[in-house]
């Protein structure tokens, strides 16, 4: 975890509720679902996941969720995306390779989630990293990815959120409450129902 854990060690050290979510994540990394940057596969591993099968997600009550990181970044269309734009709105950030087999298998849900709030203050952003453009680019066409994505090669995104809740495999799905603060985070597999039931508990208490 060379250069994750260089980061996680210069941020402040957290407290009270966000504890929980650090042990839940030193959990993982024993287990073997995170080594390495976010975690020990890389694009080239035969397309093994990071997650491995393991799955967990959390919800944070309002007045204990962690302020989210001003995230700036380009995305894979070329433009420019600031989540700070988003603020006002219910945030899906969803963390994701076109490597990524599980990433491969929730990515249906995922456009799905995203063509059913369309109409509600709920933005989906995608993260992709470990990635080349095009094959990023042809993974959104496949599965008819309808928001942006940052492209995010060398996990700038990622390590953005240590010190928060962070990203500790791939998949790894946050959810940013309209105040900009982190409200609930999925490791692993996203299902349909799950992500669904997640994103209606943030918009009844949304900050």
């Amino acid at each position: 975890m060379t250069r994750l854990r260089s980061a996680a060690s210069r941020a402040a050290r957290p407290s009270g509720a966000l504890r929980a979510v650090i042990a839940v994540a030193a959990s993982l990394a024993v287990a073997g679902c995170a080594a390495g940057r976010i975690a020990q596969s890389t694009p080239a591993s035969s397309g093994q996941s990071f997650v491995q099968g393991d799955y967990s997600s959390a919800y944070f009550s309002p007045g204990s969720r962690p302020k989210a990181p001003a995230v700036v970044g380009r995305t894979l269309g070329g433009g420019r995306l600031s989540l700070a734009a988003d603020r006002g709105n219910v945030v899906v950030l969803n963390f994701w390779g076109s490597w990524c087999a599980p990433c491969r298998r929730e990515a249906p849900a995922l456009a799905a989630l995203a063509a059913h709030f369309k109409s509600a203050p709920v933005r989906f952003v995608g993260d992709d990293v470990h990635d080349s453009s095009t094959a990023a680019v042809a993974f959104e066409r496949t599965y008819s990815v309808g928001y942006p994505s940052l492209n995010d090669p060398g996990e700038q995104v990622a390590l953005a959120f240590h010190g928060t809740v962070p990203p500790v495999a791939i998949p790894t799905t946050l959810l940013i409450d309209s105040s900009g603060h982190i409200a609930g985070r999925v490791v692993g597999e996203i299902s349909y129902r799950g992500l669904l039931s997640l994103i209606d508990k943030v918009l009844a208490r949304p900050r």
